[in-house]
C-alpha cells in the first residue's frame, strides 16, 4: 500500500486527527463488507429510483387530484430542493451520531413518507410528503457512502463504490420503465407504495448487518449558524435554477436569488474560519484532488442530466414513443452503466482515477456530440450507439469522482464528503437543466418564426408565437383542433425541426462542458485517506 497523508482540518495549534483504533475489519455477518454493500444499495436504490420514476406518474396524479401544472412541478421540485439543501448537513449528522443510525432513520422515514404519498387525497399532501422524502433521502445517501468508506479496505473500496454507482445508475435510468409499467397496469399510487416493502427490507438488513463506525475524533458539536447559512445559500441557488425558465434569466427576481445565494456562501465561508467545529472545514478544499472531484461531479451532472433531459422529449414527442418504449430505448445507457461501473472500479484500483476519469469524460463528450447529430429520422440502432457510449463514459466518472471526494477526506468527515458528492451532483443536474434549457429556449425563439414563415404557414400573433415556442421547446407540435391534415403536417415538421435544432445546440454545449471536465479530471488522484476506512472504530 502507498503511504498516506492526512488533510489538515484543524488550526495550527490543534492536535492532528487520531488514527483509527481497530485496524481489522469485521469478518462476521455484522459489519461484513459485502453484506453492508447489499444493505446500503437496497436503501440507495429507493432514492435514486424516485428521482425519475415519479415523472411518469405526474400526468396521472394531475388528472386524479385535479392539480395544476405548477402543482405538479412541485412534486419534483420539492423533492430535489429538499434533497440538495440537506445533503451536507445530513452528512454531518452521520459523522456526529454514526452512519448506521442515520441510514436506518433515513430508510424508515423515506419508506413511511412514500406510503403516506400513496394514501394522500390532495396535491398539498403529496408535495408535503415529497419534501419529507427528500429530507430523509438526504440522511440516507451520505450515510451509505460513509458506511462503505468505513467498512471496506482501501484496495476494495473502488470496487464497492463501482457497484454502488451501478445501483444508482440502473435505478435512475430504470425509473421511467418501472414507472410506466406501474402507472399503466396498476395506478399512480403504486409508484410510491413500492418503496414500503423495499424500505422494510433495507431496515431489516440494516438492523442485522450494519455496524456503526465512528472516527475517534468525530465531531461532538453542531455548527448551527453554519447549517443555516449553507442551507439558505443552497436553497436560493437551487430555487433560482429551478425557477429561471419561468421567471427568465434576465429577471430581477432570478438575479436577486442568485445574489443572495452568493452572499450566503460568502458569509458561510467567513463563519467557517472562526467556529471551533465547522460544518465544512475549509481546509478540506486545500486538497486539490478533492476539490477537482467536486467540480468534476458538477460538470458531469451538467452534461449528463442536462443533455438527457431533452432526449426523453425527443423520444416521446418527436418519435412518438410511449414512456415505456422511451425507457427501453435508453437501456443501452443503463446497461453500459451496469456493466461499466464495476469494471471502472477495478480499473481505478489498478491505474488510479486520473486516466479512467479523463477517458470517461472524453467518451461522454463524444457521445454528447453524437447525440447532437440526431434527427427526426434517426433509427434506433444509431441512437443506441450514442446512448451506450454515454453510459460507458459516465461509469468511471460516477465511481472515480466519488472515491476521489470521499477517499481524500479524513475519516471523521466521510459523511460531509458524501454529502458534498451528492450535493455537487444535484447542483450540477439543476444547472444542466436550467442552462441547457435556456440554450434550447434561445434557439427556439430565434428559429421558430423564420422556420414557420419558410413553411408558408399563416403568421402568428405574439401571444400565439409565445405559446407555440413553449410547446416546441419540449418537442410538441402546436397543432390546433380541426387543423387541416396538410397544415398539421407542416406545423409538426416545423416544430420537430426547430426542437431538434435546439437539442443539437444543447448537446454541443454539454459536449463542451464534458471537454472541460477532461482537464479537471487530470487534477485528481487516489484518495489519500482511503486506508483509514477499514480500521474505523466500532461503536
Amino acid at each position: 500500500m502507498t503511504s498516506q497523508t492526512t488533510i489538515s482540518t484543524t488550526g495550527p495549534g490543534d492536535k492532528a486527527p487520531a488514527a483509527p483504533s481497530d485496524p481489522t475489519p469485521s469478518t462476521g455477518l455484522r459489519g461484513h463488507p459485502w453484506f453492508t454493500l447489499i444493505t446500503v444499495a437496497v436503501g440507495v436504490m429507493m432514492v435514486a429510483l424516485d428521482g425519475t420514476i415519479v415523472a411518469i406518474a405526474n400526468p396521472a396524479i394531475q388528472k386524479d387530484l385535479g392539480a395544476s401544472f405548477a402543482d405538479v412541478q412541485w412534486i419534483t421540485n420539492g423533492y430535489f430542493l429538499a434533497l440538495a439543501v440537506s445533503l451536507i448537513t445530513a452528512g454531518k449528522l452521520g459523522d456526529r451520531f454514526g452512519h448506521r443510525q442515520t441510514f436506518l432513520i433515513g430508510v424508515t422515514g423515506f419508506a413511511l413518507a412514500s406510503g403516506a404519498i400513496g394514501l394522500s387525497h390532495s396535491i398539498a399532501f403529496v408535495v408535503t410528503f415529497r419534501v419529507l422524502q427528500g429530507l430523509f433521502g438526504a440522511l440516507l445517501m451520505p450515510a451509505a457512502l460513509g458506511l462503505l468508506r468505513a467498512t471496506f479496505p482501501a484496495e476494495k473500496l473502488n470496487m464497492a463504490i463501482g457497484l454502488w454507482g451501478m445501483v444508482i445508475g440502473a435505478s435512475t435510468a430504470g425509473g421511467p420503465i418501472l414507472g410506466g409499467v406501474l402507472v399503466e397496469h396498476v395506478n399512480w399510487q403504486s409508484v410510491f407504495f413500492i418503496n414500503v416493502p423495499v424500505g422494510a427490507i433495507a431496515l431489516i438488513l440494516g438492523l442485522l448487518i450494519l455496524r456503526d463506525h465512528r472516527a475517534e475524533n468525530a465531531p461532538r458539536s453542531f455548527d448551527i449558524l453554519g447549517i443555516v447559512l449553507l442551507s439558505g445559500a443552497m436553497f436560493c441557488l437551487v430555487w433560482a435554477l429551478i425557477k429561471a425558465p419561468t421567471w427568465g434569466w434576465g429577471s430581477a427576481t432570478t438575479w436577486t436569488f442568485l445574489a443572495v445565494s452568493v452572499l450566503g456562501f460568502a458569509l458561510f465561508a467567513f463563519w467557517e474560519q472562526r467556529v471551533k467545529e465547522p460544518l465544512i472545514p475549509l481546509g478540506l478544499f486545500r486538497s486539490v484532488p478533492l476539490s477537482a472531484g467536486v467540480v468534476l461531479m458538477v460538470l458531469m451532472a451538467i452534461a449528463f442530466m442536462g443533455g438527457l433531459f431533452f432526449v426523453t422529449f425527443y423520444l416521446q414527442n418527436v418519435h412518438g414513443m410511449s414512456p415505456i418504449d422511451a425507457g427501453l430505448h435508453l437501456l443501452p445507457l443503463t446497461g453500459m452503466m451496469i456493466v461499466g461501473s464495476p469494471l471502472a472500479g477495478a480499473a481505478i484500483t489498478k491505474l488510479g482515477p486520473r486516466i479512467p476519469l479523463a477517458g470517461g469524460m472524453a467518451a461522454t463528450a463524444i457521445a454528447m456530440y453524437g447525440m447532437s447529430t440526431l434527427t427526426s429520422d434517426t433509427g434506433s440502432g444509431v441512437m443506441s450507439i450514442w446512448f451506450a457510449l454515454l453510459g460507458f463514459g459516465l461509469a468511471p466518472v460516477m465511481v472515480g469522482a466519488t472515491e476521489v471526494i470521499v477517499g481524500n477526506a479524513p475519516m471523521e468527515l466521510s459523511g460531509v464528503a458524501g454529502g458534498l458528492q451528492q450535493a455537487a451532483m444535484q447542483i450540477g443536474g439543476s444547472l444542466g437543466t436550467a442552462v441547457l434549457g435556456a440554450v434550447m429556449a434561445s434557439r427556439v425563439d430565434s428559429d421558430l418564426a423564420g422556420n414557420w414563415a419558410d413553411a408558408g404557414l399563416p403568421k402568428l400573433t405574439q401571444p400565439q408565437q409565445d405559446a407555440a415556442a413553449e410547446a416546441v421547446q419540449v418537442g410538441v407540435a402546436p397543432v390546433a383542433p380541426n387543423t387541416p391534415e396538410a397544415i398539421a403536417a407542416k406545423i409538426t415538421q416545423v416544430a420537430h425541426d426547430t426542437f431538434i435544432s435546439g437539442m443539437s445546440l444543447a448537446c454541443l454545449v454539454a459536449a463542451g462542458v464534458a471537454v472541460v471536465a477532461v482537464f479537471v479530471a487530470l487534477l485528481t488522484k487516489r484518495g489519500e485517506n482511503a486506508e483509514a476506512g477499514a480500521g474505523a472504530a466500532h461503536i
